[in-house]
């Protein structure tokens, strides 16, 4: 089953089996000066904010593959529709959010015929024909799916949700906002041409205006979505955009440069290579509560770290975003807070730095053969937790990224609501670590600790081996100094590596040949992250194993398999956010994955941006775009009423 990219989600990965991305590790710079004298001058007008991006928007079309920087800057033109603050969602341009509870959203029994699209068990839109395993109405586990025998009338479950606008809304040109212009979003995105990912496309049977404030949207039936009360399309203006074919939309000025939005702000000029200026929308619908606080908005771009740090304290910038690569100068900033020159804000999301077990390579899709494949090393769950104890994590939270953040239990942050508090962490403990190893049968055959283990009666493993392992990574620096703890750590336990460093070209190459999507490795770090806030439990699921079947396309570069783990995931996904299911289920995903260990997580990766310290209300969130409050963002002597 796929997960789907929200519909009105500023895209953060780049999309991989139709749903997440392995993330390479961006080259991180390292610090080179020292903090800066006092007494620099102050910005002066309190009603100007500049806010530096790490590169320029490759696009400012909504609908578009944009990066980090374009959707700093639609945050400012666009606010909503929706937030995520603190792993919850919350409504901008609704009254309300929809739920089962209110009555916004429900579930009816709907008449399904032969020949008609239909979700079946497996979450894969299908046409209804005898043989497809399905889910009839109040079905929700696998042991009531049936049989579709071609002509048997059968009723399915349907998703129905109401999107009720705010009456307020006014695009910054004056004109009415209403639901025909979510209604013509969803059109565009519909465009064969123009939509990147068809997932919730494909399983909507129905998107129409109700009344001028009311959207509906009708699921596909078998369709049972947890994030049904975000399945809505971002407005578009569609009496600006209607004369344009879809399909010439991104590239059309009004669309691209320029476009118009319902938000704070309102562009006035972009200037290629320096700047982006947008002034105060006069239309925007909190206007009357006194937002948005700053009159005028600019966004520079400055990709050098230690030029936009040089900026801050200069006063030329007010905010470096996060898209500016700040986490090699995290010694720095702190030393900068300290001085009180900047307002320094870390956060951690969703996006972790993983350390990849090649529990199944590809040469064993043809079955195990001891005698050609690379040895079954990870085969024995003692294995994989003895490693888990012997790498030092903390020391690299401590050493590499000052604190900044922390080490993972799980595949899901602490803060989030199906969080299970009951998984014990794994601390750095040798000797706990050296017990499970040995109790794989892994021996200090020359009680010399300095050379790695020695496979005794290891399952699968020929007598002798050596329990030394390939360790694949990017060239980064920040990988290079985790791998020289790690590799100590390791060795404290027997445990010997041999380090390659690859670009991410190489290392993120297709597979057959490449070295993750290949699954041709023994330990691999990367990183993952997800776009949104639903726990991304099909990561580790068998469906996501890259393979020849799915053209090497996949999140489980492990090659791991766990048919009871599937199931857990798949009851999670086909659960809803109100039932206890949906946290249970969940939560035994984590249970298993914390046991069966084919990847370690070793830390959040960090976001990091700051402020001048006259700023204020600046709200940064580990599940929010960074400008989501933009609005409200003041300085100087504003921030004393």
């Amino acid at each position: 089953m796929k997960i789907k990219l929200f519909p009105f989600a500023l895209i953060i990965f780049t999309v991989l089996a139709g749903c997440l991305r392995l993330s390479p590790q961006a080259e991180t710079p390292t610090e080179s000066f020292t903090p800066f004298p006092t007494g620099t001058p102050k910005a002066s007008a309190a009603s100007s904010l500049t806010v530096c991006l790490g590169r320029e928007p490759n696009t400012l079309y909504p609908f578009g593959e944009l990066n980090a920087a374009a959707r700093s800057v639609l945050a400012a033109i666009n606010d909503g529709p929706f937030d995520t603050i603190g792993y919850e969602y919350q409504p901008v341009i609704f009254t309300r959010m929809p739920s089962l509870e209110n009555g916004e959203a429900q579930i009816v029994r709907t008449q399904v015929q032969a020949g008609g699209q239909v979700v079946d068990a497996n979450g894969n839109l299908v046409s209804l024909e005898q043989g497809v395993r399905v889910r009839p109405a109040d079905c929700r586990a696998d042991d009531c799916v049936i049989t579709y025998d071609g002509t048997t009338s059968l009723e399915m479950d349907q998703m129905i949700v109401n999107f009720r606008l705010r009456p307020d809304l006014t695009w910054a040109d004056g004109t009415p906002l209403t639901a025909d212009d979510s209604v013509y979003a969803f059109e565009i995105n519909a465009n064969v041409k123009t939509s990147a990912n068809t997932y919730l496309i494909e399983r909507t049977q129905i998107y129409e205006a109700a009344d001028a404030q009311t959207v509906q949207w009708w699921g596909m039936p078998g369709f049972i979505d947890p994030t049904y009360f975000i399945n809505f399309w971002a407005p578009a203006p569609k009496h600006l955009w209607d004369e344009f074919p879809a399909d010439q939309l991104p590239s059309i000025d009004i669309a691209s440069r320029t476009p118009i939005g319902w938000g704070p702000y309102m562009i006035v000029e972009w200037i290629a290579g320096d700047h982006i200026a947008l002034v105060k929308n006069p239309y925007y619908f909190r206007t009357a509560d006194g937002y948005p606080k700053i009159e005028t908005l600019s966004f520079r771009f400055i990709p050098d770290p230690n030029m936009a740090l040089s900026e801050l304290v200069a006063g030329r910038c007010d905010i470096l975003d996060p898209s500016i690569s700040l986490d090699g100068q995290a010694g720095l900033l702190q030393e900068m807070q300290t001085a009180e020159q900047a307002q320094v804000f870390i956060t951690s999301g969703m996006t972790i730095e993983w350390l990849g077990l090649g529990l199944a390579p590809a040469s064993y899709d043809n079955g195990y053969d001891i005698q050609k494949d690379r040895q079954n090393i990870f085969a024995d769950v003692h294995t994989r937790q003895g490693i888990a104890y012997c790498l030092d994590r903390q020391s690299v939270v401590s050493h590499v990224l000052f604190g900044m953040t922390t080490v993972p239990t799980t595949y899901i942050p602490v803060e989030h609501p199906v969080y299970d508090s009951n998984i014990t962490p794994i601390p750095y403990d040798p000797e706990v670590g050296i017990s499970l190893l040995e109790l794989a049968g892994w021996q200090d055959t020359d009680n010399d600790p300095a050379t790695p283990r020695r496979a005794v009666k290891v399952a699968n493993v020929p007598f002798n081996t050596p329990l030394q392992l390939n360790y694949y990574t990017t060239t980064a620096t920040q990988r290079r100094q985790v791998v020289e703890i790690l590799e100590k750590s390791l060795a404290e336990c027997g445990i010997g590596l041999k380090v390659e460093f690859f670009s991410q070209n190489d290392l993120y190459a297709s597979g057959p040949n490449g070295f993750l999507f290949g699954r041709n490795f023994d330990l691999a770090e990367y990183a993952m992250g997800v776009n949104g806030i639903e726990p991304p439990c099909a990561w580790f699921t068998g469906a996501e194993i890259p393979s020849e079947d799915n053209l090497w396309v996949g999140t489980n570069i492990t090659g791991y398999s766990n048919k009871e783990y599937d199931s857990a995931c798949r009851a999670a996904q086909l659960s809803l956010p109100e039932e206890q299911a949906y946290t249970n289920s969940y939560r035994q995903t984590q249970m298993i994955l914390s046991t069966d260990l084919p990847a370690i997580p070793l830390y959040y990766r960090p976001q990091i941006a700051a402020t001048r310290p006259e700023i204020c209300q600046f709200d940064f969130d580990p599940t929010a775009n960074p400008l989501w409050n933009i609005e409200s963002v003041d300085k100087g002597d504003s921030c004393q009423k």
